[in-house]
C-alpha cells in the first residue's frame, strides 16, 4: 500500500467514523423531537363567562337567552377568527359600559385607527390588557392570525363584546 492509498484509506475511515457519530447523535436525540401541539401555538385565552345558567331558558319550541341590550352581528369573510367565526356565523354581542367589563380572552368588535384597516370594525380576541401613560389599552389578535393587531386599542374604540355564537 503506497502513501496515497494510506491517506485515502484514512480519509474514508475518518468519514465513516464522523458519519456513525452523527447517526448516533441523531438517534439519541430522536425522542427529543416532539411535534407542536395546536394548543402550544397560542395561549389559552378564554372569554369571560357573561351568561349565567339562570339566563338560559330552554322550551320545547324555542330557546330564550335573557341578555339585556343584546345586539346581533354578522361577519365579513376574512378568516381571521376561523374556526370560531366565519361569514355564516350569527353572533350575540353586548355594549360594554366600562373598561373593567373587557378582559383578556374576550372577543371584541373595535374600530381600527391603524393603517389600511382605519375606520373598519374588527372583531378579534383580547390577548393583553395593560396601562400606559394614556391609560388602559388592549392588544387584540385574530385567532387564525400569526401576529397581534398593530395598534393599542383604547376603550373608546371598543364597540361590542361577543357573548354568544349561534351556528
Amino acid at each position: 500500500m503506497d502513501k496515497f492509498d494510506k491517506v485515502l484509506f484514512g480519509i474514508l475511515v475518518l468519514s465513516f467514523i464522523v458519519f456513525i457519530g452523527a447517526l448516533i447523535i441523531d438517534i439519541a436525540n430522536y425522542n427529543l423531537e416532539t411535534p407542536l401541539s395546536i394548543n402550544s401555538l397560542t395561549e389559552d385565552f378564554t372569554p369571560s363567562d357573561r351568561i349565567k345558567e339562570n339566563q338560559i331558558k330552554v322550551y320545547e319550541d324555542r330557546v330564550v337567552i335573557e341578555i339585556p341590550n343584546a345586539k346581533w352581528a354578522k361577519f365579513a369573510p376574512t378568516d381571521s377568527m376561523t374556526p370560531l367565526l366565519n361569514e355564516n356565523s350569527n353572533a350575540i354581542q353586548i355594549i360594554p359600559e366600562t373598561e373593567d367589563q373587557v378582559e383578556v380572552g374576550d372577543i371584541v368588535s373595535y374600530e381600527s385607527f391603524a393603517g389600511q384597516t382605519r375606520g373598519l370594525i374588527i372583531i378579534h380576541r383580547i390577548i393583553e390588557k395593560n396601562i400606559d401613560e394614556e391609560g388602559v389599552y388592549f392588544i387584540a389578535k385574530g385567532d387564525n392570525n400569526l401576529q397581534p393587531d398593530p395598534e393599542k386599542i383604547r376603550f373608546s374604540q371598543i364597540k361590542r363584546v361577543l357573548v354568544g355564537v349561534i351556528y
